[in-house]
């Protein structure tokens, strides 16, 4: 903050458990990477190399350790992991993500057939070297799980050895948790809530509504993810109740009176 002013929600800070923003990298250049940690590293944890760009970004070992000095947590999106998967290449894709230089890893199975034993299987064997991320749900139109089963897989992933489970959402918002509108399954929200502690939880909310519903739902500390680059210092901003949206949220009841 450039000046104390009262009432402004506490962020955890430093290497955060929760209270996390995960960036999504689409093709960002070194340049752009560098002005993006300018501005927004302290409001920043973990990058994710969206989909499978990680096998076409130029310099990308620079790029890793420009993130990590930047004490940011690059890993490569769930996709490419499924691309090696379903290739049958999962020894080159631990060997990939060694050779990066990689501390975080995302296991994932949105877009491929894949019993969910597998999935464990390749989460404990991933943790045993890295902090795994494992993502929950489908990318694929007209594939919905029940409410039941996005609960137990969190569970179970999480018990397998995941640090953090992602809620699938895609960069459009439009998928997993929300509607082909971008509209929040609010039933299905409140069952992972009911069940699995929201700071275990990584939200992907790429709009700003969706974003806007999370903070009031679960308070200025809640893990989102699928940020675009240059909307985490107005995520950040949203946090902390400096936008219209969540404006007077942070503030006590003594202040509601004034709200138009």
């Amino acid at each position: 903050m450039n000046f104390n002013i009262r009432h402004i929600p506490a962020r955890t800070s430093g290497e955060r458990e929760y209270g996390l923003t995960m960036m999504m990298d689409k093709g960002l250049s070194l340049k752009e990477a560098e002005h993006f940690i300018e501005s927004s590293a302290p409001f920043t944890d973990l990058v994710k190399f969206g989909f499978g760009t990680a096998l076409i970004t130029r310099d990308l070992k620079k790029k890793v350790e420009l993130y990590q000095s930047a004490g940011l947590k690059p890993y490569f999106g769930g996709t490419l992991f499924e691309m090696f998967y379903v290739r049958g290449q999962f020894d080159d894709y631990r060997r990939f993500v060694e050779e990066s230089g990689l501390a975080n890893v995302e296991v994932s199975d949105g877009t491929i057939k894949m019993e969910h034993d597998e999935k464990l299987e390749c989460i404990r064997s991933l943790a045993r070297d890295y902090q795994v991320l494992s993502e929950i749900g489908s990318k694929v139109k007209g594939v919905e799980l029940s409410n039941e089963i996005w609960v137990s897989h969190m569970k179970s992933e999480l018990e397998s050895g995941a640090w953090k489970v992602i809620a699938e959402a895609r960069e459009s918002g439009t998928i997993g948790i929300y509607d082909s509108e971008g509209k929040a399954n609010q039933e299905l929200i409140d069952a992972i809530m009911q069940e699995i502690s929201v700071n275990d939880v990584l939200w992907e909310a790429p709009i700003k509504a969706q974003q806007t519903m999370f903070i009031k739902l679960i308070g200025a500390n809640v893990n989102l993810g699928n940020i675009a680059p240059n909307e985490v210092v107005s995520l950040e901003a949203l946090r902390c109740g400096l936008r219209g949206d969540t404006f007077f949220d942070v503030l006590p009841e003594e202040f509601q009176s004034r709200k138009q």
